[in-house]
């Protein structure tokens, strides 16, 4: 089947890019989360925190727009994901709160019990919500129970499979990868050469994960593929991903640590696409039987909200690139401490 360019097409490719927004910015701060307790000094883990400090809560705002977007443009999808994962998604939503909280509080007392309960809240937050958002992403793609009636027809622990859990680890151990580079564009002197040996370690750990979880992706659920085989032109994407993850050992390794951020950065947007392209035109997948599935039609607004929401998004979207942009032009530079400091 061909690829069909229309207002639903649109609004799939679009709520894609937001995603992968997400996913990049979010991402690379989560990792740094997930790797806050490797600090060894109250100072080391200050200026951990403080290399997102001033960019995280604007990373966010790629969720909270994708999650909109994806309301207004396929409610059904949204329904049905919402209330099937609905278990899932308060516990994403307390471990949200729960990082800010960390964030916010863990430097309002110099207690050093205060300080350790937070620091503890903080990495176990962030790694806890990379591990859903990547077992989430993995039940998407082998399907869900999906009954005629649109709703979802399992419980919690059917989400907690092992296919699932491999890509939530894999999608961890991505996060990590993808922080600990960004953290040693952001330290200077011993910690960043400590950093240094964490993005190694993490570059390798994560590409034994992908390796396996393509393996077995391409064993157990071989619908992934069949956009492949139907365009042979897209298997220029997965080329391009490879490529990217086999730059990052090679750039940190000759310490040029932005070079491998923006490989890390291709590599997660590489793989959400070909995510998205492996599902097209279908959103959620129902393991019940293929006509109970949700696609970019059956469970699309109108096509004039389809237009109205794609008018506003064209005039909306580059003020939330320009916001990005410029908070990340006006931060740049090596993590200083300062009395306002986290």
């Amino acid at each position: 089947m061909e690829l069909t360019f229309s207002l639903n097409t649109a609004w799939f490719a679009l709520i894609g890019v937001l995603f992968i927004g997400y996913a990049i910015l979010d991402g690379f701060d989560l990792g740094v989360g997930a790797l806050h307790l490797l600090g060894r000094t109250d100072d080391e883990r200050r200026v951990i925190l403080n290399s997102i400090g001033p960019v995280w809560d604007g990373n966010e705002v790629w969720l909270i727009t994708g999650g909109g977007a994806l309301f207004a443009a396929f409610p059904h999808v949204y329904a049905t994901a919402f209330s099937g994962f609905y278990t899932a998604f308060i516990l994403l939503l307390l471990v949200l709160i729960f990082r800010a909280v960390a964030i916010e509080f863990r430097s309002k007392r110099k207690s050093r019990t205060w300080r350790s309960m937070w620091d503890t809240a903080f990495s176990l937050s962030s790694m806890v919500i990379a591990l859903l958002a990547g077992v989430a992403l993995g039940n998407v793609v082998q399907g869900v129970p999906i009954g005629p009636d649109k709703e979802y027809a399992g419980d919690f622990l059917r989400l907690i499979n092992p296919y699932a859990l491999l890509v939530g680890v894999t999608t961890l151990s991505l996060f990590v990868m993808h922080g600990s580079i960004y953290l040693i564009l952001k330290t200077e002197g011993d910690l960043q050469g400590r950093i240094r040996g964490w993005a190694k370690k993490a570059v390798g750990a994560f590409i034994v994960l992908y390796i396996v979880l393509t393996a077995v992706t391409l064993t157990t659920v071989p619908h992934m593929t069949e956009r492949f085989r139907d365009v042979p032109a897209l298997l220029i994407l997965p080329v391009l991903t490879v490529l990217a993850i086999a730059n990052i050992p090679r750039e940190v390794t000759h310490a040029r640590e932005f070079r491998a951020f923006l490989s890390s950065g291709a590599t997660i947007a590489g793989l959400l696409a070909l995510f998205g392209i492996g599902l097209y035109p279908t959103i959620l997948i129902s393991s019940t039987a293929a006509e109970f599935s949700l696609n970019i039609y059956n469970a699309a607004s109108s096509e004039r909200t389809l237009r109205i929401m794609l008018i506003i998004a064209a005039i909306g979207m580059p003020f939330v690139l320009a916001y990005t942009i410029s908070i990340y032009w006006v931060f740049r530079g090596k993590v200083k401490l300062e009395s306002m400091s986290y």
